[in-house]
């Protein structure tokens, strides 16, 4: 049994801190928590909820979290700063198993140009830092950041530093993703080397993918010792993003004969965990993604259609279902009661009730009403598009649009502004989708540019629900908006809102006087 247990693999989720610090994702406590919970329904081991000294949204989100999500580690990340570690502690206190996570860069390069400290100061940072996280919390993981690009020998000196104050976990991140697998992996064989008191406690990688090598860095990581991984849902994260969590758990699982290492993770949540945040969060998984990707077990070629026609593994090495692909089977229709619609969602995992089911049932009404057939894809659609509405600032009320070859292109659109009032706006534009977005702009008074628009089916059929991600630009500041419906247009003017409202909280968060909302007759003068 204790070889059983030296054999298992910690997973680690750092979506929703490193995930969420991508580009253009700003997610808001209610879409966290969304993807909290569902994490812990796929069964990770370890949630890093957040940055709680980021902001005050950050903070409220991983309390929120540590709040109410059951069986995970809550972890909140820290630098080495009192003040970070008072925050950390304060956001994840009231978890059942809560964790600090404090760091602080060993490479020569980060202590010279950017901390621009010494090499003795950051071993005395780490030591205090650790030592006042293990005052609070008897869990405290620490990270040498850029670690793979540090003296070897002065990063044992830090992590010998932190194990003495009482760290249970040490991470080594690839910080920049420079390292090549076996490279790291003799890294790591040197480090066990120079701190053997490493083998008392969890050795844990976080490896980025700059080169494309996140997840082979992790392998040799774990094939050295490691027995946490950290790892992104999707693989989001800063630049290029993080070890893809879904391939790491799919790699130790299909080789499992020949790596022998396992994890406790529910594979068969993961593709809805990866259309969950893929929604949330904006960023769209490109369809040859490994696992996930909507090709992934899609055969075209003549050849390996016969082939996997005859014996499904002469070209799969992994069961669909081994991954929940075939969550689909539900199907609600126009004719399905308020009874049928809750039951079909607790089966997807989602517990609604009150005034949340009320207003899920009469969305899934409107969309029945246009759809012959409501499927489970469509239901998570549903589901998360509606966790956006509580914090909406600007809320679509209608719209119409007039075009054709004879004609340009026209819309007209009425807003509810955050403060209740509506708001009207109209624009004859290059197409119907640019009428609508610049209509939306005079609605609300705000002067926004589209920098990104892209457009999916939820499901695959000519009456599948229109899912619409954008990212939205004003006054020097960017944020990413998603919507999703039967109509395209309509799903663009949601997600076009919803990143308006989203630069708009962070204004009044920030202290800055939001743009204002122009009267409907300033605005309707101003239409060309």
């Amino acid at each position: 049994m204790a070889s059983e247990l030296s054999d298992r693999v910690l997973i680690f989720d750092t979506t929703l801190r490193d995930g969420e610090q991508s580009p253009g994702i700003s997610l808001n406590a209610t879409e966290k928590l969304e993807i909290a919970q569902q994490l812990a329904r796929l069964g990770v081991d370890v949630i890093e909820a957040g940055f709680p000294i980021a902001s005050p949204g950050d903070f409220e989100g991983v309390q929120g979290i540590a709040r109410t999500v059951e069986g995970p580690v809550i972890a909140g990340l820290a630098r080495t700063q009192a003040a970070d570690i008072d925050a950390a502690w304060g956001a994840v206190k009231d978890a059942a198993r809560p964790r600090i996570h404090t760091f602080i860069s060993t490479s020569d390069i980060h202590i010279v140009h950017q901390l621009q400290t010494t090499r003795e100061d950051v071993l005395g940072q780490a030591r205090a830092a650790v030592a006042q996280a293990r005052s609070l919390v008897e869990d405290v993981e620490f990270s040498p950041m850029d670690a793979t690009r540090s003296e070897v020998e002065f990063t044992a000196e830090v992590v010998a530093v932190a194990l003495e104050e009482g760290a249970s976990t040490i991470n080594i991140p690839d910080t920049v993703g420079y390292t090549m697998p076996h490279e790291f992996a003799a890294w790591l064989e040197r480090l066990y080397q120079l701190v053997p008191e490493l083998h008392d406690v969890v050795l844990s990688v976080h490896c980025h993918d700059d080169l494309g090598l996140a997840v082979a860095n992790s392998l040799a990581g774990l094939r050295a010792g490691a027995r946490q991984v950290e790892c992104a849902i999707n693989g989001i994260g800063e630049r290029a993003g993080n070890a893809s969590l879904e391939e790491i758990v799919m790699l130790l699982a299909t080789r499992a004969p020949d790596v022998g290492l396992w994890t406790e993770v529910n594979t068969r949540e993961l593709a809805r965990t990866s259309r969950l945040v893929s929604r949330l969060t904006g960023y769209v998984v490109q369809p040859n993604k490994a696992i996930v990707g909507r090709n992934a077990f899609a055969h075209e070629s003549g050849i390996h259609q016969d082939g996997v026609l005859k014996e499904p593994t002469t070209y799969e090495i992994m069961d669909a279902t081994s991954v929940g692909l075939d969550a689909n089977s539900i199907v609600l229709g126009k004719h399905s009661g308020r009874h049928a619609l809750r039951q079909a969602l607790e089966e997807l995992g989602f517990e609604v009730s009150g005034q949340a089911l009320n207003l899920a049932f009469k969305r899934f009404k409107e969309i029945a009403d246009r759809k012959k057939t409501v499927t489970a894809m469509d239901l998570e659609a549903l589901v998360t598009d509606e966790l956006r509405e509580e914090l909406i600032g600007y809320v679509l009320e209608s719209y119409e649009v007039h075009a054709s070859t004879a004609q340009v292109p026209h819309a007209s659109v009425v807003v509810r502004r955050p403060d209740g009032t509506s708001g009207r706006g109209e624009f004859s534009g290059d197409g119907p989708i640019d009428s609508v977005l610049r209509a939306l702009n005079e609605a609300t008074g705000v002067e926004a540019a589209l920098r990104e628009f892209r457009v999916g089916a939820v499901t695959e059929g000519q009456d599948a629900l229109g899912e619409v991600s954008v990212v939205v630009e004003a006054a020097g500041e960017s944020a990413a908006g998603q919507g999703v419906a039967p109509d395209i247009i309509e799903a663009a003017a949601r997600a076009y809102l919803r990143a308006l409202s989203i630069l708009r909280r962070r204004a009044e968060h920030a202290g800055v006087a939001p743009a204002a909302d122009r009267p409907a007759e300033a605005a309707l003068a101003r239409t060309p």
